[in-house]
């Protein structure tokens, strides 16, 4: 292969992978209709339910998981804040979470005055180790939050059997992940709640926004107290009489609008991710990078496309071939830096330690093991893909090359 770019040799892609939610004339039409209505959040008027659209999301994403009730958020941070007031999480409380995931799944704990505590994950499958769990738990577990991360379900059997003999509720991160199975089950649909988010990164995007969805009737209620204010209904109007503590996390129409018609096309939004990540699986094919292993009859929506580094096999760390993997042009990098618990805000200052024991698998992936490839979504297509693919080739070929670079 010629020389690599990072040497001064010519980059295999000139071009940046793009990014652009898969939206067409059906997601534009149904915002204008939405400002022509000049109804843009609708609770100043119905205060419980907000805007005509942002119901119409709700029944209609439901009914899409077989559950009896959804509510829509202006984000998945403030869905998650909700599913756990709603579980009755409190001051003093602990809730189980991965430490191997995004911020606001262990920050929207400490949004409750609980305490988050970190369990390692798999290293084959980035999601929580369910033989950890066990050991966290104490009197004051409330709660486990199963992240579903990269797309790829986790393993909720155990978690389940676990949450039932500690009576312990179960809040699942689905923010990667809508549409993804595990045995069948839609995620979401397995615990007692379930939080989506469609920022723009997502599978299904609104721009900002998030829901919850639930079998039980009270988790409802108080999620829709928890969105505006805290409170209270009465006949004939609002009361502005908040019964908890509540927030601002409404839905506008037009987010509630475009999500009516991104729902429409998740399978083929998922289905586009997934055939990428295929693609990818077959050309990336060297000792010492592997993908991740998804659980038995389960179903991925491939968020991204993970990759695990060995580089042991590979012969330079993973940081290194990164450098000259993206001086080719391909984008991919090493996913989270850091364990949850490295971050200052779950820090114990007064101690100088960390807020809760060190994980190994979690920390690994972060310093060494974990690869990302995000742009697997539209409008890259197997053009696209064959030049990442093209990319890891030149990189593997002249990765002796890359030991000068080494510290």
């Amino acid at each position: 292969m010629s020389k690599l770019a990072i040497f001064g040799g010519e980059p295999i892609r000139k071009k940046p992978f793009q990014y652009l939610p898969d939206y067409d004339e059906k997601e534009e039409k149904a915002v204008m209709d939405v400002f022509r209505t000049r109804v843009l959040s609708g609770f100043h008027k119905s205060y419980r339910t907000g805007g005509p659209k942002v119901m119409e999301f709700e029944d209609k994403f439901s009914k899409y998981h077989n559950m009896n009730y959804a509510v829509a958020f202006n984000s998945g941070t403030a869905a998650l804040h909700a599913g756990l007031v709603a579980l009755g999480v409190t001051k003093g409380d602990e809730v189980i979470v991965p430490s191997y995931t995004f911020t606001a799944t262990a920050s929207s704990v400490l949004m409750c005055n609980a305490i988050p505590i970190f369990c390692d994950v798999n290293k084959d499958t980035f999601n929580v180790n369910t033989e950890n769990i066990r050991s966290l738990i104490t009197k004051k577990t409330k709660a486990i939050i199963p992240v579903h991360l990269v797309g790829n379900p986790c393993d909720m059997g155990p978690i389940i059997e676990i949450a039932n003999e500690y009576n312990i509720k179960i809040l699942e991160d689905c923010a990667q992940s809508p549409g993804a199975k595990y045995k069948g089950k839609l995620v979401g649909t397995i615990g007692d709640i379930g939080a989506f988010s469609f920022v723009e990164t997502k599978n299904m995007v609104t721009g900002e926004g998030g829901m919850i969805i639930t079998n039980n009737s009270d988790y409802n209620d108080i999620c829709r107290l928890v969105r505006s204010h805290g409170e209270i209904l009465v006949s004939g109007g609002r009361s502005y009489l908040s019964k908890i503590l509540g927030w601002n996390y409404r839905m506008t129409e037009f987010e509630a609008a475009i999500g009516i018609e991104q729902l429409k096309k998740l399978e083929s939004l998922n289905k586009y991710r997934i055939l990428n990540t295929q693609y990818l699986d077959k050309g990336i094919n060297f000792d010492g990078i592997s993908k991740l292993k998804i659980p038995n009859q389960s179903y991925s929506v491939a968020h991204v496309c993970p990759l695990l580094f060995d580089e042991n096999k590979v012969g330079v760390t993973r940081d290194v071939f990164l450098k000259a993997l993206n001086a080719e042009g391909i984008e991919a990098d090493k996913g989270y830096p850091h364990p949850l618990y490295m971050n200052p805000i779950f820090l114990n200052n007064d101690e100088g330690k960390y807020y809760k024991g060190m994980n190994p698998i979690a920390e690994d992936l972060c310093s060494k093991s974990a690869i990302w490839i995000r742009k697997i979504m539209y409008p890259n297509n197997f053009e696209d893909m064959q030049d990442i693919i093209n990319g890891f080739t030149k990189v593997m070929e002249n990765v002796d090359s890359l030991k000068s670079l080494e510290n």
